[in-house]
């Protein structure tokens, strides 16, 4: 797996990719908190606390990082 990441391309592409799912999912992750923060009452919209973020930031690194990989190993540059 080391080799697929010998490659600029395909470092550029994992890194462009598992950015690119952090900035979009952020968005996504605070909307399905505050879903399920507030379910069954008045949509609200809250910060989470700094305990829940480090919840959600741990989330999204791990599956950003399972994102850049797949895209790289699909990608035609990878094979």
């Amino acid at each position: 797996m080391f080799n697929l990441f010998s490659k600029a391309a395909n470092v550029r592409l994992l890194i462009v990719s598992f950015c690119v799912y952090l900035f979009v999912n952020l968005f996504e992750n605070l909307i399905h908190y505050n879903i399920g923060k507030h379910s069954g009452a008045e949509l609200k919209f809250e910060i989470p606390s700094e305990g829940d973020w480090t919840k959600i930031i741990a989330v999204m690194f791990t599956f950003a990082l399972i994102q850049g990989t797949l895209t790289c190993l699909i990608d035609d540059r990878c094979s």
